[in-house]
């Protein structure tokens, strides 16, 4: 199976490593990825994960030569089994950073958008290549869109499938950071160490709260921000001594501990 996991320290890297096909995703790696991204959920020693596409390219969608075989198993919402791009249906309790080279496009680019956060190489494009393929968006798509760059930014790529580089995705917030050339793989991994130093309780919960936010009404959303940030009490402790000590002010986050 063409999904490599690697681990460097508390850091795990998830790889599609089909570069003769620009890593598409039939069903077989679509379930690999889920389980990948499974494990890693559940491993107590992993904190972060950068997720890439070998080869130059991070992924171009669904392969469309095996469902033209009929080789295609999808389970619909709800179903036991993973969506057609793999882990889309998944809200992870750690973070993700996509590593975006070449095309992220079609279910390449759900998956991109799937991630918490996006490194774009230079070169890298985005598009929903699908619409000339009269392909619908099923994994996610037409929702985290629009909301990671509003609904006028996101219906111009919907409608149009026209391609968006490194440059336009920045602008638009769909790319979070833009690499210098060849390197944001190394990039992704860089900012996955950062991460990985905050105290990860409240970070997580943070996390999770901003999501969880979109199907609540204002006060209930306050409501479960409030449940997050109490469970994040032994951080607020530790994180006030050190402030008190001396360390950490004036934006210097290079002595705020980890956690």
């Amino acid at each position: 199976m063409s999904i490599r996991v690697e681990r460097r320290g508390k850091v795990t890297i998830i790889t599609i490593d089909r570069p003769e096909v620009r890593n598409a995703v039939d069903h077989h790696h679509a379930f690999a990825l889920t389980e990948a991204f499974e494990a890693f959920d559940a491993d107590e020693d992993a904190a972060v994960a950068v997720f890439h596409g070998a080869g130059g390219n991070f992924c171009a969608g669904a392969d469309l030569k095996a469902v033209a075989r009929g080789d295609i198993k999808i389970a619909q919402p709800g179903e036991d089994g993973p969506a057609g791009m793999g882990p889309t249906r998944l809200l992870l309790g750690k973070p993700v950073i996509a590593a975006v080279d070449g095309f992220a496009v079609a279910g390449g680019l759900e998956l991109a958008i799937w991630a918490d956060l996006r490194v774009a190489d230079p070169g890298a494009v985005f598009g929903v290549y699908c619409r000339r393929w009269g392909v619908p968006l099923i994994d996610g798509g037409t929702v985290r869109l629009p909301r990671l760059i509003g609904h006028s930014h996101a219906l111009d790529m919907i409608l149009t499938g026209r391609p968006v580089d490194a440059a336009e995705a920045k602008q638009m917030g769909l790319a979070n950071r833009i690499s210098a050339p060849g390197r944001a793989l190394d990039e992704a991994i860089e900012l996955a160490e950062q991460l990985i130093e905050f105290p990860q309780v409240c970070m997580r919960g943070d996390r999770l709260s901003s999501y969880e936010q979109y199907g609540l009404a204002l006060a209930p959303a306050i409501e479960n921000e409030w449940r997050h940030g109490m469970n994040s009490l032994p951080d607020v402790v530790t994180g006030a001594g050190r402030f008190a000590s001396g360390l950490g002010r004036h934006g210097n986050f290079a002595e705020h501990g980890s956690g």
